[in-house]
């Protein structure tokens, strides 16, 4: 079995098809819970009496039930696809100027989500999100610590953030979002006055721009009262590792980048703050007319 598994990570198939990984992710649930995978044993252990093949479990029910839900899965894409872009009629498509991505009334919708903070690099911010008042929103909130670890290596920290997780489609496939038809980012937030930092993660081909972000402020005026932003796509700079990038280009809209969307508080600014979402959507404002807000230099000068 595991001579198997290394065949089929190592496999080549004519054409550059990728069978061999949908018939692993297949596997998955066959092989779950064995140890075909590693050979570590602790020191002074005792080795297994155990042959490699009896610590596997043979789920084959498993795998099968795996199968189905990922061959239903293509099914639905695949209607999605013949309907039109987006699932959607090519008409409607078109006309379409508005569109809810996230909205937040269930915990299946915040498992949709993922936190995290500078606990990660050792610090002492915490983060927390769950439904507000009624089901109607989801509340996300912690307090923010500035103090840098003491490893002898970390310059800053204090920064707490929410992130959504990546669309995954049949058998495991990178989904990708397509925005090409809008040109602003629309939210309604109530916020404690604090600001945010509004973040597109792109899922680039080239390895070196695998730390590109495209980013954006988004200030929340606090108090009891909702409030609606409209950020336009053409304000997103980009940034790699934290530094802002000199040469500058729009965001690109299309299924080939997009990847998720994030909220990030870094206002160096110690104390607790919070954050409530009613929904993140999207809107076509034809009275935007700017194409880029940035200065763009030309990389092919003319001496």
């Amino acid at each position: 079995m595991a001579l198997a598994v290394m065949l089929l990570n190592g496999a080549s198939f004519h054409g550059g098809c990728c069978r061999h990984r949908v018939l692993l992710s297949s596997l998955g649930p066959l092989l779950s819970n064995s140890k075909l995978y590693s050979s570590y044993r602790r020191p002074g252990a005792e080795p297994e009496k155990k042959l490699f093949w009896q610590n596997a479990d043979f789920s084959f029910k498993k795998s099968i039930d795996h199968l189905k839900t990922h061959l239903s899965l293509l099914k639905k894409e695949t209607q999605e696809y013949l309907k039109g872009p987006g699932g959607h009629p090519l008409n409607q498509h078109l006309l379409e100027q508005t569109r809810v991505l996230w909205q937040f009334r269930s915990q299946e919708d915040l498992n949709k989500w993922v936190i995290s903070s500078d606990v990660e690099i050792g610090g002492k911010s915490k983060v927390y999100i769950k439904l507000g008042r009624n089901n109607q929103a989801a509340l996300l909130y912690g307090t923010l610590n500035t103090e840098v670890p003491r490893d002898g290596e970390t310059k800053y920290s204090g920064y707490c953030s929410m992130r959504s997780r990546p669309l995954v489609g049949s058998f495991n496939r990178k989904k990708y979002y397509d925005w090409s038809n809008f040109n602003s980012l629309y939210l309604r937030v109530r916020g404690d006055g604090r600001p945010w930092m509004v973040n597109i993660y792109t899922d680039p081909y080239f390895s070196h721009q695998k730390d590109d972000l495209y980013s954006y402020f988004m200030f929340t005026r606090g108090g009891p009262y909702w409030e609606e932003i409209t950020i336009p796509f053409s304000k997103f700079f980009l940034s790699s590792r934290g530094r802002v990038q000199d040469n500058q280009h729009p965001v690109w809209l299309d299924k080939a980048s997009f990847l998720t969307l994030g909220f990030t508080i870094g206002d160096k600014v110690d104390g607790p703050f919070q954050l409530e979402i009613d929904f993140i959507g999207l809107l076509n404002d034809r009275a935007h007319k700017e194409k880029f807000a940035y200065e763009a230099y030309d990389k092919n000068t003319p001496v």
